[in-house]
């Protein structure tokens, strides 16, 4: 890249926003245009910000990312909306780069690329290689769940386990939550995954700031092909060849873990994908660990900019 690209965080100051700000802080290649504080809710300020930049990064609620979206009318300014907005969107192309074999390609050819919900990222990982392996027929019931920790909440949660002042103030160690089984990342965990019916969500948060785990348990015995653990695993290993950011821990490590902390991967950008098995009982529980702010959110939309910009994917994670 023989110039410097303009970047724009539009929301800079929230918890996603902070998390890329730290990561692309001194990287020579790019020149981060930033709007003095009074004028981060100025709509004229923010609409000469975002025409300027070479690529717009979101990090905010999902009406006003459709708006900032509406003031972009450079042909040339490429976005990245870290918020649900347009996750399944016509036009808008998911940035899970390691989930499609093209899946490089098309963000470094996108305009317009979401960031995957942090729960969605975990999911997906281990959904989607199984049903287009055929292993889970995209008609199967699958069930999910999880805990992450209280910075997925951003400032607002953060403050209720946080600030003893606060409104909401909790205490508690862990709390379920979704239960209306209608979280906002399901609708794209169902359209990226091509399973034919929403999966069973069950999320949970824990009083830890970062860090999280998503499971999907299987009745092995229940799929057409009654898949052994092994081959749950080989087709995982098969989905991610060399990926620096989503790993698969062979069947010996896993089969050693006795248990798993939610913040093992906590500050870090990657994902790690354990398959636990009872081949005698045909059961498994494929688990995804990974850093709710990292892989989950700000991690990956600075491999998506990077992409975009043709650099090293891990450049500055």
């Amino acid at each position: 890249m023989s110039k410097q690209a303009k970047i724009f965080i539009d929301g800079a100051a929230g918890t996603t926003g902070l998390e890329i700000r730290e990561r692309l802080a001194g990287r020579e290649e790019l020149s981060l245009i930033a709007l003095p504080e009074a004028e981060r809710k100025n709509a004229d300020a923010r609409k000469i910000a975002l025409n300027s930049a070479d690529i717009v990064i979101l990090c905010l609620p999902d009406e006003a990312a459709r708006e900032a979206v509406s003031l972009i009318d450079n042909p040339a300014t490429r976005v990245i909306d870290a918020s649900t907005a347009h996750r399944v969107a016509e036009g808008w192309t998911f940035g899970f780069a390691e989930l499609e074999p093209d899946g490089y390609a098309r963000i470094a050819a996108a305009k317009r690329v979401s960031n995957p919900g942090c729960w969605s990222t975990g999911f997906l990982s281990i959904v989607r290689p199984l049903v287009r392996s055929r292993l889970v027929p995209a008609d199967f019931p699958v069930t999910a769940n999880g805990v992450s920790g209280y910075s997925g909440g951003g400032k607002a949660m953060i403050a209720e386990f946080e600030d003893p002042k606060a409104a909401d103030y909790t205490e508690t160690v862990s709390r379920i939550y979704g239960l209306n089984l209608q979280h906002k990342h399901i609708p794209e965990m169902q359209k990226h995954s091509g399973l034919a019916h929403p999966p069973v969500f069950e999320p949970s948060i824990g009083r830890f700031y970062r860090g999280m785990l998503v499971e999907v348990p299987l009745q092995l015995w229940a799929l057409p092909s009654k898949p052994a653990p092994r081959d749950i695993h080989a087709a995982l290993v098969k989905a991610y060849p060399e990926r620096p950011l989503v790993k698969v821990a062979s069947l010996e490590d896993a089969a050693a873990v006795k248990s798993l902390d939610a913040e093992i991967f906590a500050n870090s950008n990657g994902l790690t994908l354990y398959v636990f098995g009872n081949e005698k009982a045909g059961q498994a529980r494929v688990v995804a660990a990974f850093d709710n702010l990292g892989k989950g959110a700000g991690g990956a939309a600075v491999q998506n900019l990077n992409i975009m910009l043709g650099l090293p994917q891990t450049t500055g994670l």
